[in-house]
């Protein structure tokens, strides 16, 4: 598997009328951050995990951390980007302004509130240059699984952290190339309605983006 890591933006306060424009971005560092030994020091913050994918949330678990789950609930068909990298980012800015939405509208975020901590990603997969998204029916599934036996494609993944608190954000994608062998029959159906098994979160990246949006904000 090759990994390619692409660009952390630094996004504007979404409590703003700013939100989203982005202020220049820097590489993203630190491939191989310690996740366990980061995590010995956290001080104390809630999190909001925006995704129902219970790998996203096992994930966050063995991180050592503790969370609760909403859903974003966006049509996200409904969001088309040119190239990949871009699209899973909007995804995940979609998802985490819905949630925000929601938590304004029901009166849940509060500036005197515990500081919270919002992660929300997305993943689709590029094979022969056409951007796939979830599959919409079990035989797409199927077709969709099918097709990489014996060949290769790409998995684009975005991580996006908020600080409620500060509106402070960290947004990455990161790229694999999966090369596969041959898929029997019997594999493709034990993989179908279990799409949670590719999707994830980068822990290295959810910890580095975690402790960023927790410093001060600088004047």
């Amino acid at each position: 598997i090759v990994i390619k890591r692409g660009i952390t933006s630094f996004i504007s306060p979404p409590r703003t009328a700013n939100r989203g424009r982005a202020s220049p971005p820097r590489t993203a560092i630190g491939a191989k951050l310690d996740v366990a030994t980061a995590s010995m020091s956290k001080p104390s913050f809630q999190i909001i995990l925006g995704s129902a994918s219970t790998a996203r949330q096992r994930i966050l678990a063995e991180m050592g951390y503790e969370f609760r789950v909403m859903t974003a609930d966006i049509d996200e068909r409904s969001i088309r980007k040119d190239k990949p990298e871009e699209l899973v980012m909007a995804l995940a800015e979609a998802k985490a302004d819905a949630i925000i939405a929601r938590l304004l509208n029901t009166g849940q975020l509060q500036k005197d509130t515990d500081m919270t901590l919002l992660i929300t990603a997305d993943t689709v997969v590029v094979y022969k240059g056409v951007v796939r998204e979830k599959p919409t029916s079990e035989d797409e599934a199927r077709e969709f699984i099918k097709g990489y036996s014996g060949g290769h494609a790409a998995v684009v993944g975005s991580i996006l952290v908020t600080n409620l608190n500060t509106g402070s954000r960290r947004v990455t994608w990161e790229r694999a190339e999966v090369y596969f062998h041959e898929i029997p029959d019997e594999i493709v159906d034990s993989l179908i309605g279990n799409t949670d098994t590719v999707m994830g979160l980068p822990s290295a990246l959810t910890q580095q983006f975690i402790d960023e949006v927790l410093q001060p904000l600088k004047a």
